[in-house]
């Protein structure tokens, strides 16, 4: 029997999993097995509504495990370690509970097709005192580190310990710029559960980004619109400012101030992780990332595909395929099809990028962003409520690849009630 194994349980590699599973894990045409180092999953540009306490991911986390009993594919809890290209096996090193004590030992596990979708983590470019100081948003963990001393400096402030919160953001890509926008809703729900002396202007939050402008991968009209509408909350944004070091007290930057923060996070930048770039022969670029061909299977081993933000794709205008959900779903989706046609004996296709355009949620406020499609010559900039609409249609979009349309339509009903029964900010 064919072995697939996907390394990743992000947002390619769970629909990946999720459709070979359907396909060929149901009717035991193949053994799907995906492998995550974590036991739930939540779509990452989710994150920074964890960090803010406006989503509830014990709520919105989907369990791997029961998710791939659902539909047909295995799943093993654990950290992939090494690839034996000879042997066709992966390693995954053994996993360790808080107090040091083996849960799982080492495993080996044997595949005929390897995918790896093990997604991206903040670059810190080596910057002095970032890894110390400041807080990534790459993972749930990360978000409630972040959640829970945002909390806490509420209760602070409520309790008139504090004057005012300071929090810098360093990039102002999507992640920052998202993230600067829900603590002002955040600090807004705080005030209605009980502290009725704080005020917007007892927050201040400082975007910082070193290029000239804010979302720097969006056009100049959609990042004016988001600057705008960011500078109305309170939001002190500061381009063409480079951070040089991280300290206790704020941020250094290149001229020499510094930016006072009792919060700091660092979104500038993203690279596959570290242990890629050694791993197997493979090749991989600066970022980390495993370098592709169209058919999205690795220079070096037609056996192992990448997929997502840890695969450096290369499109016929010579322009990189962007790290964004959308590219990650499909990729998911060409892997699929190309790994199906490969054990038909078919020939193989290339992968074929389309911008759908982006959006960027400035929480409750507003959205912004472009679409772009076949009914239109180059882009729409679109804002408001029907911007809103089409940023929560791409969570949907992801929810109906893993779940189908009828339980997504009940997860969207549950959604709408719980919004009703539960308080709007996560107080814990």
């Amino acid at each position: 029997m064919t072995k697939i194994i996907v390394v990743g349980g992000g947002a390619g590699g769970l629909e990946l999993a999720t459709k070979l599973g359907r396909k060929l894990g149901r009717k035991q045409k193949a053994e799907i097995t995906l492998v995550d180092k974590n036991r739930t999953h939540l779509w990452k540009p989710l994150l920074h509504e964890v960090a803010a306490g406006s989503l509830d991911d014990g709520v919105d986390a989907l369990s791997y495990r029961a998710h791939a009993k659902n539909h047909g594919f295995f799943f093993q809890l654990g950290c992939l370690s090494n690839i034996n290209r000879d042997d066709k096996t992966i390693t995954l090193s053994a996993m360790l509970d808080e107090e040091g004590n083996e849960i799982l030992s080492q495993r080996k596990l044997s595949y005929d097709y390897l995918v790896m979708a093990l997604g991206s983590v903040s670059n810190d470019f080596r910057t002095p005192g970032v890894k110390d100081n400041c807080i990534f948003l790459d993972s749930p963990e990360q978000a409630h580190k972040f959640h829970h001393k945002m909390l806490n400096k509420f209760l602070q402030l409520g309790e008139k310990q504090t004057q005012k919160v300071n929090v810098a953001i360093v990039g102002a890509g999507a992640t920052g710029v998202e993230l600067s926008a829900e603590l002002y809703n955040s600090l807004k729900q705080v005030k209605s559960y009980g502290f009725d002396d704080i005020s917007s202007s007892d927050l201040n939050v400082t975007l910082v980004e070193a290029g000239e402008k804010i979302l720097p991968a969006l056009p100049v009209r959609i990042s004016s619109a988001a600057h705008h509408e960011l500078s109305q909350l309170g939001v002190d944004v500061r381009t063409a400012t480079m951070v040089t070091e991280a300290t206790e007290a704020g941020l250094m930057t290149k001229s020499g101030e510094l930016i006072e923060a009792d919060l700091m996070v660092w979104a500038a930048g993203i690279k596959a992780p570290d242990f890629l770039a050694d791993i197997a022969g493979l090749e991989t670029n600066r970022a980390n990332q495993l370098v592709v061909e169209r058919t999205l299977q690795t220079s070096r081993d037609g056996n192992i595909y990448a997929i997502g933000d840890c695969a450096a794709c290369t499109l016929e205008d010579g322009k990189q395929v962007p790290p964004r959900a959308q590219s990650a779903h499909q990729m998911a989706s060409c892997a699929y099809d190309n790994i199906i046609a490969r054990i038909n004996g078919k020939p193989q296709k290339d992968y074929q990028y389309k911008d759908h355009g982006s959006l960027v949620s400035l929480s409750q406020f507003s959205t912004v962003g472009s679409l772009m499609g076949n009914l239109m010559k180059g882009s729409m900039m679109v804002e408001g409520r029907m911007a809103r609409f089409v940023y929560v249609s791409l969570y949907r979009m992801h929810q109906i690849a893993l779940h189908g349309y009828v339980k997504t339509a009940l997860m969207t009903m549950v959604g709408r009630i719980n919004r009703v029964l539960r308080p709007r900010l996560k107080l814990h």
